[in-house]
């Protein structure tokens, strides 16, 4: 369903307007009705993932505030391929984070720049296009929503969804994926484990939804659904054999590891 924000960003691109439309989780910054730039709490900003990338120092960073994305380049402290790559990434992830939130007060501030200046910005059609297939991309993994914004934690073991284990091979772990796992303790939320690691927070959404999947995160809220009862006289279950790969065995081993220490 189309927010406020929604409703207008599209009226002020049909207005071709330039000023900064502040909503309840960041802002958009509009140049000629087109998305400039996106700031929204819980999304790294261009400078935070050039500088973890290792393409900027800091201090340039920090320095460019005076100039903008001109002396970026005439510094020769990027190629103008490299700024324009990270800085769509950038307004994409938050742009996807700050239209996802809850609806709030909106205002648009007329005039209102950014001070890194022109880059590249996105239209709102355009834009409008990329979130849906983000959107579709996050249900295709994992259909709860409740994750998005939610604390997380590991499930604890022999605790089942209520959606039971989401599909069928997704056992595919990755390293990143692992550092996202260490983070869910319960009180942080997907964007707060972004904030920490400094990444964006989208792939961070899409590493907690294939956790989910695999059934080896959860929010706190959701309830176990009770296993059935054993019969006294009934046999003993079967052992469990081997089938979930070996990087899905040893992530489980970690998480009871620390569910232990708790």
């Amino acid at each position: 369903m189309a927010t406020a924000l929604d409703h207008l960003l599209t009226h002020l691109a049909d207005e071709a307007a330039t000023g900064a439309l502040v909503g309840p989780a960041g802002t958009l910054y509009l140049l000629d009705g087109a998305v400039a730039h996106a700031e929204c709490a819980g999304s790294p900003d261009v400078g935070t993932l050039l500088v973890r990338a290792g393409r900027l120092d800091a201090a340039v960073w920090r320095d460019a505030h005076d100039g903008g994305a001109r002396s970026l380049l005439e510094h020769g402290h990027l190629t103008r391929g490299e700024l324009e790559i990270c800085h769509l990434g950038a307004l994409h992830d938050a742009a996807y984070l700050l239209r996802s939130r809850p609806e709030g007060p909106v205002r648009f501030d007329h005039g209102v720049r950014h001070w890194l200046g022109p880059v590249r910005s996105a239209p709102v059609a355009a834009l409008d296009r990329e979130m849906r297939r983000r959107s579709r991309l996050l249900r295709r993994i994992w259909p709860h929503d409740e994750v998005d914004s939610a604390p997380v934690r590991p499930r604890r073991a022999g605790e089942r969804g209520p959606a039971g284990r989401g599909p069928a091979g997704r056992c595919a772990v990755t390293p990143r994926q692992l550092d996202v796992l260490r983070l869910a303790d319960g009180r942080r939320t997907p964007a707060d484990i972004a904030t920490a690691l400094a990444r964006p927070a989208y792939r961070t959404l899409l590493d907690v939804r294939r956790l989910a999947a695999a059934g080896l995160v959860e929010t706190p809220h959701t309830f176990p659904t009770p296993l059935p009862r054993r019969r006294a006289d009934a046999p003993p279950p079967p052992a469990p054999t081997p089938t979930d790969c070996p990087d899905i065995a040893t992530l489980r081993r970690i998480r009871d590891a620390l569910e232990a220490l708790r």
